[in-house]
């Protein structure tokens, strides 16, 4: 019986995977407040039996926490006061190419740690964010001001006159001349 702790683990670690996968995928992938402290308190109940030998009471416990997040996430879904009292809302950290102080203050994150993030997004200048709030998933959504804006096709296709999914006939058409010429079969109409 000495070796029992190694079944046991595993038991444990099964019913774990098994509870967080009834969970579901986002509430592993995007933690919120009730997600982290449900799986801080599964992973500590899940260790104690190995310790004490109360398998069943552990697995129940899981159970329930498991059970408490998936009505709590679905009560969010039904009633958005309570979305707003457990998770929270997104807070604006950047308006018009400004840091907001008083909310980064709120936050607890300077503008060095939002300069961070704002890196790890690839914008080098804050100046280029017209807008940026702090998710309650911690992640930071923003919108660029215009200058800063990558170039779309829409944007090339209206500077160009051409109409939507169209390419200029004259470098289509030259492409495919060039083509034909350097092979000695002619190129099959279908691609031109």
């Amino acid at each position: 019986m000495q070796w029992a702790w190694i079944w046991k683990s595993v038991l444990l670690l099964l019913a774990g995977m098994a509870l967080l996968r009834i969970a579901g995928r986002k509430s592993i992938s995007q933690m919120t407040v009730a997600t982290t402290v449900i799986v801080i308190s599964i992973g500590t109940t899940i260790v104690q039996p190995i310790a004490n030998n109360h398998m069943s009471i552990a697995v129940g416990s899981a159970f329930v926490f498991i059970l408490s997040l998936l009505v709590v996430e679905y009560l969010q879904v039904k009633f958005p006061w309570i979305e707003r009292c457990v998770t929270g809302q997104s807070k604006v950290v950047i308006e018009n190419g400004k840091p907001l102080d008083s909310n980064l203050r709120t936050m607890r994150m300077t503008v060095d740690q939002l300069e961070s993030q704002l890196r790890l997004l690839g914008i080098s200048n804050i100046q280029d964010v017209k807008t940026a709030t702090l998710e309650p998933n911690g992640q930071l959504g923003y919108e660029l001001m215009p200058h800063a804006k990558p170039v779309t096709m829409g944007d090339l296709e209206r500077l160009l006159g051409l109409k939507q999914g169209e390419l200029p006939s004259s470098s289509s058409s030259a492409l495919f001349e060039e083509l034909q010429s350097s092979h000695s079969k002619p190129i099959d109409p279908r691609l031109q």
